[in-house]
């Protein structure tokens, strides 16, 4: 999986590209580890998300925890696919999705 990274003051959006299957679910939460501070407005751009694993879930929802203490996360532009996913693991309740 690619990430592209766009900061705009405490703004930070992350473009995800291809699958966020295990391997990359540890690499994506290495990386949310180290770019999270004094990020108030998270955004991840599923865009082109082809492909979340439960343990992309669970880094979603980690995120999601952290963010509820410093600011607010939105997944943006959820694919039919991926939106399936979250919806049968009941995550389209835990966190927020606009389209």
């Amino acid at each position: 999986m690619d990430i592209k990274k766009e900061v705009n003051g405490t703004a930070l959006t992350l473009k995800l590209i291809g699958r966020l299957d295990t391997l990359a679910a540890a690499d994506f939460d290495k990386l949310l580890d180290e770019v999270l501070d004094n990020v108030e407005d998270l955004t991840l751009d599923c865009t082109d998300l082809a492909y979340v694993a439960s343990s992309g879930l669970r880094t979603f929802l980690k995120a999601q925890k952290r963010m509820n203490k410093q600011g607010r996360m939105v997944l943006r532009h959820v694919n039919e696919a991926v939106s399936e996913v979250l919806a049968m693991t009941g995550f389209d309740d835990l966190l927020t999705i606009e389209k």
